[in-house]
C-alpha cells in the first residue's frame, strides 16, 4: 500500500564525534547525512512509501553525498535541485553516554537557505498523498518560510493531509517572537500537529499535554499528538484523547533522531489506513528503535524489523 508523501527540508552533512569530549577537543568524526526531514524520508521508504524531497544542495562532497545517500534510501530526488552557487550545510555532533548531545550548525547562507516561493512552480502538491513539514526549514530564511507557508496553503486547498512538526530550532531564528509566532500560524494550518511537551513551554505557554492540545485545537489543527519523552505520548482529537505508553529501550545510543522516527511511524500509520492510535503506537515503537542506535537515521527499520521489535518489546513495561 505505497503511499506518496512529499517532504520540504535542509538535508546536511554530519561530523559525527567518536570519542566523549568537547566538541573542539574531538580528533575523530565519522560522516553521516543529517535533517529532521531526511530521517522521516528514510523512515518512510523502510516501510515501503515513495518520499519527494524538495531541496537543494550545493555542487559540493557534502551535496554529492546526500545526493547519493537519498538515492540507496529509494528517496526521489526529482525535486532536489543542485546548486552551483551555494555550498551545502553541514553540523558537528558530540557523543554522549548522557542527555542529549552538543550540536554545532554551518548552515547559514547554505543551498537550501535560497529555497523560495518561485522553486515551489514545478511542485504539484495535489500528485502527493501528504505534506510533511517541520518548524526547521522556516528558520533558515525569509525566502524558505515563505515557501513553506506556500506549501502548506497549496496542500489545505487540495485536501492533501498535512503532518507538522515543530522541531524547534531556536540557534536558527532572529528571535524568539517570530520563531512562536511562524510555528504557531503554521501548526494552525496542519491537519497532524506533533509538539514535544517540553517544546510546549515555549510555543504555548505550559507544559502539560492537556493545555498543549486544547491549544492546538483551537487554533484549528485536526489532530494534536504530544510527545511525552519516556512516558509515550498523548494524543487529541476534536472528539476525545487517549494515552500511548512508549517501548522502553534496551539501551539508549543516541536520542537525536527520536522524534524524526516517531514521526515515520505515525505518518505511516495513518496513511495507511490505520486506526489512529496504532499509528500513534507504531510511532512510538520506532522512536524507541532510533535512540538505540548512533546516526540520526540508522535504526530506522524496515517493515519486517519493526514487526520484530514490536512483538518482542512490550510497551511501558519489561521486554520479552
Amino acid at each position: 500500500m505505497e503511499k506518496r508523501i512529499l517532504t520540504a527540508g535542509e538535508p546536511m552533512g554530519l561530523f559525527i564525534a567518536q570519542e566523549e569530549a568537547r566538541l573542539e577537543n574531538v580528533r575523530h568524526f565519522s560522516t553521516s547525512v543529517a535533517g529532521a526531514e531526511f530521517n522521516v524520508a528514510v523512515g518512510l521508504t523502510r516501510l515501503g512509501h515513495r518520499v519527494g524531497y524538495l531541496s537543494k544542495v550545493g555542487d559540493d562532497p557534502f551535496g554529492r553525498q546526500i545526493v547519493n545517500c537519498m538515492n540507496e534510501n529509494g528517496i526521489d530526488t526529482s525535486l532536489t535541485k543542485i546548486d552551483p552557487n551555494n555550498r551545502t550545510g553541514f553540523m558537528l555532533k558530540s557523543k554522549t553516554s548522557q542527555g542529549d548531545p552538543d550540536i554545532y550548525y554551518y548552515r547559514k547562507a547554505s543551498a537550501a537557505s535560497t529555497l523560495c516561493p518561485e522553486d515551489l512552480r514545478e511542485v504539484d502538491v495535489a500528485a502527493w498523498d501528504a505534506l510533511h513539514l517541520t518548524g526547521i526549514l522556516p528558520a533558515v530564511s525569509d525566502t524558505a518560510r515563505a515557501a513553506v507557508f506556500k506549501l502548506m496553503r497549496a496542500a489545505k486547498e487540495a485536501g492533501v493531509p498535512t503532518f507538522f512538526d515543530p522541531n524547534l530550532r531556536p540557534q536558527l531564528w532572529p528571535s524568539q517572537k517570530l520563531m512562536v509566532k511562524t510555528i504557531n500560524e503554521l501548526a494552525a494550518i496542519a491537519d497532524y500537529v506533533l509538539p514535544g511537551e517540553n517544546e510546549g513551554k515555549t510555543l504555548c505557554g505550559s507544559a502539560d499535554p492537556e493545555m498543549i492540545g486544547k491549544f492546538y485545537l483551537d487554533l484549528g489543527s485536526g489532530v494534536v499528538i504530544v510527545k511525552t519523552g519516556a512516558s509515550g505520548a498523548e494524543t487529541y482529537t476534536k472528539t476525545g484523547r487517549f494515552h500511548t505508553d512508549a517501548y522502553p529501550p534496551d539501551k539508549i545510543v543516541d536520542t537525536v533522531g527520536a522524534g524524526d522516527g516517531f514521526a515515520a511511524g505515525v505518518i505511516s500509520g495513518v496513511m495507511e489506513g490505520l486506526p489512529l492510535a496504532q499509528a500513534v503506537q507504531r510511532g512510538s515503537a520506532i522512536g524507541t528503535i532510533q535512540i538505540m542506535h548512533v546516526s540520526d537515521n540508522e535504526g530506522l527499520p524496515s517493515r519486517e524489523e519493526l514487526k520484530r521489535f514490536m512483538d518482542t518489546h512490550r510497551q511501558g513495561g519489561e521486554n520479552a
